[in-house]
């Protein structure tokens, strides 16, 4: 089976959109994944919202490559951020034409978290726009049940639960749960490999996700039993290695994403090491 595949920016996060989109089209991806906001205050974001040159820069990349842009990330809504705040960001991803907006709820008020999701799910409908709910293990939405409560919850059509490989793992969810829920709640995921051996700390949680995650099929995360639970769509390669970064470009760190994503979904994972060793 041919899979699509997405570049991630976190995957190569210093990276400007117009490279990742020449990147993508040389490596054999079929989309991107621009990060537009930041995460955390050190991190250089690429706000294309906000510098109309870039912004027409990129969509000419894109017209020229045939890549096209899959989601848009973060409209992240702590306690003190209304989703308002991120009409500049749906717009913008409408303008690339992208498909999903990528949330979180890091609110530790439910009621107020399932108001806000409903509300930035109303304002991303007229462009088009899911709104794909992830739950980073650390914070307030922290699992698989809860992030289905939320969209269980605010019932809009354009409502969907991201599920992260990696996430998934470290919350210990369930893949069974997994598969009960509406296959129409799904429309992208993030995917990566991790050791087995789940972090004890916040910290050691954050620094496996942000900074050194693993190709497919070099760590210890079953991966293919968590697809197999999901509808069949596009699979966004969020694979930040920064030690591997120190020494290898970034188009190169994309390479070898894909390749050992294909191998691992084609069942030739050993075939592609030893080519690779």
């Amino acid at each position: 089976m041919a899979h699509q595949f997405s570049l991630a920016h976190l995957s190569v996060l210093t990276t400007s959109p117009t490279e990742m989109v020449e990147i993508a089209a040389k490596t054999g991806y079929d989309f991107v994944s621009f990060r537009l906001t930041a995460v955390t205050a050190t991190e250089h974001v690429f706000a294309l919202q906000n510098d109309r040159a870039m912004m027409n820069e990129v969509k000419a990349r894109l017209a020229a490559t045939g890549v096209r842009v899959l989601d848009i990330e973060l409209c992240r809504m702590p306690a003190e951020i209304e989703p308002e705040t991120y009409i500049p960001v749906l717009e913008a991803a409408a303008e690339l034409g992208a498909r999903h907006i990528l949330a979180q709820l890091p609110d530790a008020d439910r009621e107020r978290a399932t108001e806000r999701f409903a509300r930035l799910c109303d304002l991303a409908l007229p462009y088009k726009l899911t709104v794909d709910l992830e739950y980073p293990s650390w914070t307030e939405t922290p699992n698989l049940a809860s992030a289905a409560a939320v969209v269980r919850a605010v019932n809009r059509p354009n409502a969907g639960i991201l599920v992260d490989t990696l996430h998934f793992d470290r919350a210990r969810d369930s893949v069974d749960e997994l598969a009960r829920l509406p296959a129409e709640w799904f429309h992208f995921a993030q995917v990566c490999d991790a050791p087995a051996e789940i972090p004890a700390t916040v910290d050691g949680l954050i620094h496996t996700a942000r900074s050194e995650r693993n190709f497919l099929g070099e760590g210890g995360i079953d991966i293919r039993k968590i697809l197999d639970a999901m509808p069949e769509m596009p699979y966004s390669l969020e694979i930040p290695t920064d030690t591997l970064a120190l020494t290898v470009s970034a188009e190169e760190r994309a390479r070898r994403s894909i390749r050992a994503a294909e191998a691992y979904l084609d069942g030739l994972h050993g075939e592609f090491l030893r080519k690779s060793a």
